[in-house]
């Protein structure tokens, strides 16, 4: 009867986790870069003075900072071999466009400045129809750039992009 309700309660997990809303955000004027699975976990990318890149991960309890670019290990030699390398089978183009599409725009907005006058007056009428139709573009005469995008999407549709995609 335990191993039952262990069971179930796995399953219940395993099919809790495949629904969670996974959130992809980048705001460039408030500086916001994160990935969130929500309700479990977001890791952000923070401004650091020393390190080029520092990545913060915030679960339940449990605040940690990683450095991606930072060596751990000395670097060693390589010893230079012969030996011919061989083709992996890595992931097709295919399958990472079907995993792109598989993610829902909730918002995306972009208002740029070219720097050149005659170039933001000609991208002006071509921002005035996209807005209409695939998301909300601004040129601005004031040297301000600005990019919103967030995205969004559940591990159970990643999955099924992924094996739904013809290799």
């Amino acid at each position: 009867m335990a191993a039952l309700v262990v069971l179930v309660v796995f399953v219940l997990l395993i099919i809790g986790f495949l629904l969670v809303p996974i959130d992809f955000y980048i705001n460039t004027d408030s500086n916001q870069y994160y990935l969130r699975l929500r309700g479990l976990a977001t890791i952000s990318m923070e401004h650091d003075q020393e390190e080029i890149l520092k990545l913060k991960l915030k679960t339940f309890f449990f605040h940690h900072y990683f450095y991606p670019f930072r060596r751990r290990f000395p670097k060693k030699q390589k010893k230079i071999r012969n030996r011919e390398k061989t083709k992996g089978n890595g992931i097709s183009v295919k399958k990472i466009l079907a995993l792109l599409k598989s993610f829902k725009v909730k918002k995306f907005v972009l208002d740029i400045d070219t720097g050149d006058c005659l170039t933001n007056a000609k991208l002006f009428p071509l921002f005035a129809f996209l807005n209409h139709y695939v998301a909300h573009f601004n040129v601005n005469f004031e040297e301000r750039n600005f990019l919103l995008i967030h995205l969004h999407n559940r591990p159970i549709n990643l999955i099924k992009s992924f094996i739904n995609s013809k290799t």
